[in-house]
């Protein structure tokens, strides 16, 4: 994915990480778009369910310990 021309994608420092049996985790400022349509933006660290058993998607709640979630 290219993303030169999007002005957004310039000022924004991010890196992704895939936690294993975890969270996805996403480092740095990030516009998040919530399934009613708002919007929050997060700074530092944000960690994303990935084993879909979270009570407060899409963030982690660390539910996947108790569903020993492996992947």
């Amino acid at each position: 994915m290219n993303d030169e021309g999007d002005k957004n994608a310039e000022t924004l420092d991010t890196k992704v990480e895939v936690r294993e049996n975890g969270p996805l985790l996403v480092y740095g400022t990030l516009q998040v778009t919530l399934k009613d349509g708002s919007q929050e933006v997060k700074n530092k660290t944000t960690a994303f369910c990935r084993c879909g058993a979270s009570s407060n998607k899409p963030f982690c709640d660390g539910t996947h310990v108790k569903q020993n979630f492996v992947g």
